[in-house]
Protein backbone atom coordinates (compact mmCIF):
# COMPACT_ATOMS: atom_id res chain seq x y z
CA UNK A 1 0.00 0.00 0.00
CA UNK A 2 2.86 2.40 0.68
CA UNK A 3 4.33 1.86 -2.70
CA UNK A 4 1.22 2.16 -4.29
CA UNK A 5 1.17 5.76 -2.28
CA UNK A 6 4.40 6.76 -3.16
CA UNK A 7 3.83 6.04 -6.94
CA UNK A 8 0.47 7.67 -7.19
CA UNK A 9 2.41 10.80 -5.54
CA UNK A 10 5.50 11.10 -7.47
CA UNK A 11 3.30 10.11 -10.73
CA UNK A 12 0.41 13.37 -9.69
CA UNK A 13 3.84 15.65 -8.92
CA UNK A 14 5.10 14.54 -12.59
CA UNK A 15 2.38 15.56 -14.37
CA UNK A 16 1.85 18.68 -12.91
CA UNK A 17 4.96 19.79 -13.70
CA UNK A 18 4.21 19.06 -17.08
CA UNK A 19 1.91 21.45 -17.18
CA UNK A 20 3.50 23.74 -14.77
CA UNK A 21 2.64 27.41 -15.68
CA UNK A 22 5.36 30.01 -14.02
CA UNK A 23 3.65 33.42 -12.80
CA UNK A 24 6.02 36.04 -12.30
CA UNK A 25 5.71 38.94 -9.73
CA UNK A 26 8.61 41.30 -10.92
CA UNK A 27 9.02 43.15 -13.88
CA UNK A 28 12.80 42.69 -13.98
CA UNK A 29 12.60 38.94 -13.73
CA UNK A 30 10.64 38.83 -16.56
CA UNK A 31 12.37 41.18 -18.66
CA UNK A 32 15.27 39.24 -18.06
CA UNK A 33 13.39 35.94 -18.97
CA UNK A 34 11.84 37.44 -21.67
CA UNK A 35 14.74 38.48 -23.48
CA UNK A 36 16.81 35.81 -22.94
CA UNK A 37 13.98 33.17 -24.57
CA UNK A 38 12.64 35.83 -26.93
CA UNK A 39 8.77 35.48 -25.55
CA UNK A 40 6.80 38.33 -25.14
CA UNK A 41 5.42 39.04 -21.72
CA UNK A 42 1.51 38.37 -20.57
CA UNK A 43 0.86 40.79 -17.97
CA UNK A 44 -2.21 39.84 -16.02
CA UNK A 45 -3.90 42.64 -13.51
CA UNK A 46 -6.13 41.03 -11.14
CA UNK A 47 -8.24 40.84 -8.05
CA UNK A 48 -7.96 37.46 -7.67
CA UNK A 49 -10.26 37.48 -3.97
CA UNK A 50 -13.29 39.83 -5.38
CA UNK A 51 -13.25 39.96 -9.15
CA UNK A 52 -15.60 37.97 -10.68
CA UNK A 53 -14.10 38.58 -13.87
CA UNK A 54 -10.96 37.93 -13.11
CA UNK A 55 -11.72 34.73 -11.17
CA UNK A 56 -13.52 33.72 -14.45
CA UNK A 57 -10.74 34.15 -16.92
CA UNK A 58 -8.27 32.34 -14.24
CA UNK A 59 -10.91 28.95 -14.53
CA UNK A 60 -11.59 29.63 -18.07
CA UNK A 61 -8.25 30.15 -19.37
CA UNK A 62 -4.86 30.55 -17.21
CA UNK A 63 -5.57 27.75 -15.28
CA UNK A 64 -6.63 25.54 -18.07
CA UNK A 65 -3.93 22.93 -19.12
CA UNK A 66 -4.16 24.03 -22.56
CA UNK A 67 -3.40 27.45 -22.06
CA UNK A 68 -0.96 25.97 -19.19
CA UNK A 69 0.91 24.00 -21.91
CA UNK A 70 0.74 26.63 -24.66
CA UNK A 71 2.11 29.34 -21.82
CA UNK A 72 5.10 27.98 -21.26
CA UNK A 73 6.53 27.87 -24.29
CA UNK A 74 5.31 30.98 -25.68
CA UNK A 75 4.91 33.57 -22.70
CA UNK A 76 6.81 34.58 -19.95
CA UNK A 77 3.66 35.40 -17.34
CA UNK A 78 3.72 38.10 -15.26
CA UNK A 79 1.06 38.40 -12.31
CA UNK A 80 -0.16 41.93 -10.52
CA UNK A 81 -2.54 40.79 -8.26
CA UNK A 82 -4.76 43.41 -5.96
CA UNK A 83 -6.39 40.68 -3.72
CA UNK A 84 -8.39 42.77 -0.53
CA UNK A 85 -9.33 39.70 2.26
CA UNK A 86 -6.75 40.09 4.77
CA UNK A 87 -6.17 36.39 4.46
CA UNK A 88 -5.31 37.24 1.24
CA UNK A 89 -2.44 39.84 1.71
CA UNK A 90 0.46 40.45 0.13
CA UNK A 91 4.01 41.12 1.21
CA UNK A 92 4.36 44.88 1.45
CA UNK A 93 7.48 44.51 -1.39
CA UNK A 94 5.10 42.94 -3.48
CA UNK A 95 2.19 45.41 -2.93
CA UNK A 96 4.48 47.81 -3.90
CA UNK A 97 6.09 45.90 -7.04
CA UNK A 98 1.92 45.25 -7.93
CA UNK A 99 1.05 49.31 -7.47
CA UNK A 100 4.53 50.19 -9.58
CA UNK A 101 3.10 48.05 -12.32
CA UNK A 102 -0.45 49.75 -12.16
CA UNK A 103 1.20 52.94 -11.94
CA UNK A 104 2.75 52.33 -15.33
CA UNK A 105 0.49 50.16 -16.71
CA UNK A 106 -2.95 50.78 -15.90
CA UNK A 107 -3.62 54.03 -14.92
CA UNK A 108 -7.42 53.59 -15.60
CA UNK A 109 -7.61 50.67 -12.31
CA UNK A 110 -9.62 48.36 -14.81
CA UNK A 111 -9.32 44.67 -13.97
CA UNK A 112 -8.71 41.89 -15.22
CA UNK A 113 -6.88 44.06 -17.37
CA UNK A 114 -3.84 41.64 -19.81
CA UNK A 115 -1.00 43.98 -21.15
CA UNK A 116 1.26 41.96 -23.53
CA UNK A 117 4.53 43.68 -23.53
CA UNK A 118 7.86 43.09 -25.05
CA UNK A 119 11.55 42.39 -23.47
CA UNK A 120 11.69 45.88 -23.03
CA UNK A 121 8.53 46.29 -21.25
CA UNK A 122 6.63 48.38 -24.38
CA UNK A 123 3.45 47.93 -24.81
CA UNK A 124 2.36 45.53 -27.82
CA UNK A 125 -1.44 45.12 -26.42
CA UNK A 126 -4.12 45.10 -23.92
CA UNK A 127 -7.39 43.06 -23.42
CA UNK A 128 -9.90 42.39 -20.41
CA UNK A 129 -12.02 39.51 -19.70
CA UNK A 130 -13.53 37.80 -23.13
CA UNK A 131 -15.53 34.69 -23.12
CA UNK A 132 -13.14 32.48 -25.20
CA UNK A 133 -11.89 29.38 -25.20
CA UNK A 134 -8.45 28.97 -24.25
CA UNK A 135 -7.08 28.45 -28.01
CA UNK A 136 -8.76 31.47 -29.11
CA UNK A 137 -7.67 33.73 -26.19
CA UNK A 138 -3.70 32.46 -26.61
CA UNK A 139 -4.32 33.53 -30.64
CA UNK A 140 -5.50 36.81 -29.51
CA UNK A 141 -2.54 37.57 -26.96
CA UNK A 142 -0.01 36.44 -29.98
CA UNK A 143 -1.32 38.54 -32.35
CA UNK A 144 -0.02 41.28 -30.25
CA UNK A 145 3.50 40.46 -30.32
Amino acid sequence: MKRVLITFLFTFIGFSSIFAQEWQTDLSTAKEIAKKEKKPIVLVFQGSDWCGPCIKLDHEVWSTAEFKEYSKDHFVMLKADFPKRNKNALSKEQQDRNNALAEKYNKNGYFPFVVVLNAKGEVKGTTGYKKMAPAQFQKLLSSYN
